[in-house]
């Protein structure tokens, strides 16, 4: 069973306010650490919980841990910035001098118009 599965059954199963709350900070902290249950979980120690949500975060982090989904790691996100390649020297000096061009030519242009 998948991570959000677990969180379902325990929506069916708890249905306080307290419960639902906590359900929906978890599912919040998920999509900040990649779907790694330890990391929300580890994430949510430092904010308030509503009283009473306790024990269905531990029943959570129970059933996360038999079903092998509580410390899930996808590796880097493939959607993040590469590193920046290193500059070489050719390539910054046509940079340079095509900055340096076009300044020229902007200004050429503009004392043109004022003559």
């Amino acid at each position: 069973m998948s991570l959000y599965g677990i969180i379902a059954d325990l929506r069916r199963e708890h249905q306080t306010p307290a419960a639902m709350q906590t359900l929906d900070m978890v599912t919040a902290e998920l999509g900040g650490t990649r779907d790694n249950l330890k990391e929300a979980v580890a994430n949510l120690e430092d904010k308030p919980l509503p009283s009473g949500s306790k024990p269905v975060l531990d029943e959570l982090v129970q059933r996360a841990r038999q079903e092998g989904v509580y410390d899930l790691d996808y590796g880097p996100d493939p959607y993040d910035k590469p590193p920046l390649e290193p500059l070489d020297e050719g390539t910054a000096g046509i940079g340079a001098l095509l900055a340096i061009s076009s300044l020229a030519s902007t200004s050429f242009r503009s004392s043109r118009r004022w003559s």
